[in-house]
């Protein structure tokens, strides 16, 4: 019986692993389809090699190319240790050589593993969750390129009909998007007037119809010359207006799958009983964390890794400077900052903690910060002990 250590460098069509024993001698080196046969043969190799002994496996992917080998390490009840590609090129300083292989970082994985005792094992999320990430990642495409289409039309429309931009307001009223999608330039709006324009929104079921119209009537008679190649620019304008709608009407319907998934974990009623947590910022959390906040092992370290706990970064005689750890989950401190935002709206202890972080001197961003980091804290306490929340005890902790 042996102890050894199997790296593996992934990839999406292919993986490379190396499997070393205690003393850091090769004793396999494979180059292997990312395929569940190959694999499961890869995985069978490893375990003979160890004559009865144990094969701790480490990855430097914990998701995308990996999944599949991920779940198979978990069939087959394999301990599987993730180590970031970042961590891997900076080890591979200490190794000799100037080369880059797949072989060579398979190696270096390998061997970190053997040596180091801070690497956290890889955990698949629970079947609700892994959706919750699938669909929180397609709405936060959706909104990037909402994004995209809402500045290139405004851009757009700033070339030749500035004064149709500065009067309404495209990021947020559906009936703009409407106007556009129908008329775009000066003498299309005047010569439907004012009236008939007022009909066709609300025969398209546009909201305000009357104030959007009297808007636009008020542009378009300040303005009557012809800027070069309106045309083309108003169409345009009118497929980025459809395109938005589109984009809209597909992320109202994402936001009710996701809803409707997110009620259904077991965590849901406790996290949604936080103020400034709805369903879609629930499911974010669920999809980063896996829907275990125990793979973590302490608040502290789920902390570091949302950004939210500031690391010293002392040199010489200067100390006691912290600052913002370089590497954390971005996702998650967005999750996190956005929820704090919100419970001030409404939560009573998330206004007293952020006026006393005001008070001391703190600036708004630095507040929010440390709201969400006595958030974050408060939130861990609740799922251990699945309790909802329960304000009047927040209230006497902020104190």
């Amino acid at each position: 019986m042996s102890q050894l250590w199997a790296g593996i460098d992934a990839g999406k069509t292919h993986h490379h692993c190396v499997v070393i024993d205690s003393d850091g001698t090769r004793l396999l080196s494979r180059r292997v389809a990312n395929d569940e046969t190959e694999l499961i043969m890869l995985i069978d190799a490893a375990v003979s090699l160890s004559k009865g002994g144990v094969v701790t496996w480490a990855v430097d992917l914990n998701s995308g190319g990996a999944a599949l080998l991920i779940a198979l390490m978990a069939e087959r009840e394999q301990r599987l240790l993730y180590i970031p590609g970042r961590a891997v090129h900076h080890a591979a300083g200490g190794y000799r050589g100037d080369s880059k292989t797949d072989a060579k970082d398979a190696a270096i994985i390998a061997d970190q593993a053997r040596m180091r005792r801070d690497l956290h094992p890889v955990r698949t999320g629970d079947e609700i969750s892994v959706e919750l990430g699938i669909l929180t990642s397609r709405r936060t495409d959706l909104m990037r390129d909402r994004t995209r289409a809402i500045n290139r039309l405004r851009a757009l429309l700033s070339t030749y009909f500035p004064a149709l931009e500065r009067a309404l307001d495209i990021s947020n009223v559906k009936a703009t998007l409407i106007l556009l999608s129908g008329y775009q330039t000066p003498d299309a709006i005047r010569r439907i007037g004012q009236s008939r324009l007022e009909t066709w929104l609300r025969k398209h079921k546009a909201y305000n119809a009357t104030q959007i119209a009297v808007k636009a009537i008020g542009a378009a008679q300040s303005q009557y010359a012809r800027v070069a190649g309106q045309d083309v620019a108003a169409s345009t304008v009118a497929k980025f207006a459809v395109q938005v709608m589109n984009i809209d009407a597909e992320m109202t319907e994402l936001d009710r799958d996701i809803e409707e998934r997110f009620r259904r974990h077991r965590h849901a009623e406790v996290i949604e009983s936080m103020p400034g947590f709805g369903p879609v910022l629930g499911a974010e959390v669920l999809a980063v964390t896996g829907g275990d906040f125990t793979a973590f092992e302490t608040v502290d370290r789920l902390a570091g890794i949302a950004g939210l706990a500031p690391v010293p970064r002392d040199s010489g005689r200067v100390s006691g400077n912290l600052r913002r750890p370089r590497r954390y989950d971005r996702r998650l401190l967005r999750v996190f900052y956005l929820s704090a935002q919100l419970s001030l709206r409404s939560c009573e202890p998330s206004q007293i903690y952020y006026a006393r972080k005001r008070a001391e001197g703190k600036r708004h961003t630095q507040a929010v910060l440390a709201l969400a980091r006595r958030r974050l804290n408060v939130l861990w306490a609740m799922l251990r002990d699945n309790a909802v929340y329960r304000s009047e005890l927040t209230v006497a902790s902020a104190a």
